[in-house]
């Protein structure tokens, strides 16, 4: 087996999205670009994935690293509008741009036209949420948009599935097919509550952070393989186990979490940036493969299709925000007033990404009776222009739409605030804590150490409560940001001793590293407090 083309498609990926973050073009559109580009390079191989393959090894890593930076209590408190639109929404843009595709492109099948429904239907919301934090959204409308990219992939997928079985004649019936549904949905959610607490217990009793890593770098695949063995759906199984284990992250150690939080942060991006880079590398083969469709004729669909799946989710977005509200009015009593521009913005903020493309790659090459599939190469183009097209036109505008309806931004001053309150009191926890345990003469410890560790408690209790008041005149840092300043300086000048004395032989390198790492762990510290 060539590794090359592999290699080189990785780094080349990973090389041209790290180019883009030094670009105001998003990094998918500029992947999608070069890999257009160098199908065209002589010597470039043809790159093809197998689609048996794609979404057990794209997917769950992806929803895993997704589900596990959510917030199991902001999903719970936001449970209707996520559900409205990762399950309701979702199955109504699979009916509506199914039936739009199939009355718009002539010869289409209406299972395929159904099939490509289910593939373009599921928003990716990783795009949209970096924007709304970057601008300062209301917290409830980015809660909205993360959780309904966490369910809604598993909802496309199970129509897809069900669709998929009627296009290649392996289906029972449409009605057969919402029983299926009904059972994958509720055996995905039954494997993951299965799963969830002895991969959590295995999780805390492994000791070694190495261990616990290698198990979370596992777990995504098993879920995933176990619940699609017994006909659920992995996906949601890969979901309800990603929050658990989220929502009870701090039981685990902290070593482990620092590695796991950069472990799957680059498993993420070299994911995202290889199947972005897939598109435009597949692009000319699938265009090359339209048969009856013509090139002009199969962008006239595809504008066609993006109009559909923006106009379908507007017509869904407002009657779903609106209507409850209208219909039950305690609704109103529960949940915090809202008015025309939050529907507006979750409306406009449904660029397709990643999943739909892994989707659509797992569409297989020929039908039960070895015909091939009908329209297949028509539905990976009309997905990948759909994709570019939700990017490019939604994506580049989102940011503009926001600043212009001037929704009303967090307040940055009372999260502080609360950020100041919650510090302290777990300041104080921890030096009643420490009182106690200096009163034990098995925890005797010499006067300047024990004032260092009030020291340091007292720094980070004070830490918040600094940001909130005066800053210096000349930097414009507050104390504590100075402080750490000054920290990094001192680590590094202490890493520059170190190195020397290792390179002077007077110490060996795996005291160095040793050594190093004290440092690394308490710059990791400083450096977190900055980016925070």
């Amino acid at each position: 087996m060539d590794v090359l083309p592999l290699v080189a498609l990785v780094a080349g990926s990973a090389a041209t999205a790290g180019a883009a973050r030094r670009t105001p073009v998003p990094a998918p559109l500029l992947l999608v670009a070069v890999g257009l580009g160098a199908s065209y390079v002589p010597g470039v191989p043809a790159y093809t994935l197998d689609p048996h393959v794609v979404l057990p090894l794209i997917l769950p890593p992806l929803l895993y690293t997704a589900a596990v930076d959510s917030s199991y209590l902001d999903l719970r408190a936001n449970l209707r509008p996520v559900a409205l639109l990762s399950v309701g929404y979702v199955l109504f843009a699979t009916v509506a741009v199914g039936w739009l595709a199939y009355v718009f492109v002539p010869g289409l099948p209406l299972a395929t036209a159904l099939v490509l429904g289910a593939v373009v239907a599921p928003p990716d919301a990783v795009a949209a949420t970096a924007v709304a934090r970057r601008l300062g959204l209301p917290h409830r409308l980015t809660t909205i948009l993360q959780g309904e990219s966490l369910v809604n992939d598993a909802t496309a997928i199970t129509a897809f599935k069900v669709a998929l079985a009627a296009a290649v004649g392996a289906g029972a019936g449409w009605g057969a097919g919402i029983g299926e549904f009904a059972l994958a949905s509720l055996g995905g959610v039954g494997v993951g509550l299965v799963l969830m607490v002895p991969l959590h217990w295995l999780r805390t009793h492994l000791r070694e952070a190495l261990l616990q890593n290698t198990l979370s770098l596992l777990i995504p695949f098993v879920a995933y393989a176990l619940a699609e063995q017994v006909g659920a759906s992995g996906v949601l199984a890969v979901v309800v186990v990603a929050l658990y284990l989220g929502h009870r992250a701090w039981q685990v150690e902290f070593d482990t979490r620092l590695q796991e939080a950069a472990v799957w942060k680059m498993i993420a991006f070299v994911l995202e940036s290889v199947v972005f880079a897939l598109i435009g590398l597949q692009l000319p083969v699938v265009l090359e493969g339209l048969g009856a469709y013509g090139v002009g004729e199969a962008f006239l669909y595809a504008a066609g299709v993006f109009a559909a799946v923006v106009a379908v989710r507007f017509v869904w977005v407002f009657p779903a925000t609106f209507l409850p509200r209208a219909l039950f009015p305690r609704l109103k009593e529960r949940e915090p007033d809202t008015d025309w521009k939050a529907p507006v913005i979750i409306g406009w903020a449904g660029m397709r990404g990643v999943v739909s493309l892994a989707i659509a790659f797992s569409i297989p090459l020929v039908a039960e009776d070895g015909s091939p599939f009908p329209g297949r190469n028509l539905v990976l183009f009309l997905t990948f222009t759909t994709v570019i097209g939700t990017l490019v036109v939604q994506g580049l505008t989102l940011p503009s739409l926001i600043r212009l309806l001037r929704l009303p931004g967090r307040d940055r001053q009372a999260e502080t605030l609360a950020e100041a309150q919650a510090q302290n009191a777990a300041s104080t926890a921890a030096e009643r804590r420490l009182d106690e345990l200096l009163t034990d003469e098995r925890n005797e410890l010499p006067p300047p150490l024990a004032d260092r560790l009030r020291a340091v408690m007292e720094r980070r209790r004070n830490a918040v409560w600094e940001r909130l008041g005066a800053v210096n005149a000349v930097t414009g840092e507050s104390a504590d940001a100075t402080y750490r300043r000054l920290s990094r300086e001192m680590i590094a000048a202490e890493r520059a001793v170190f190195v020397e004395l290792r390179d002077q032989r007077r110490i060996d390198d795996e005291m160095m590293r040793t050594l190093l790492r004290r440092l690394d762990l308490e710059e990791a510290v400083a450096y977190r407090e900055e980016a925070d």
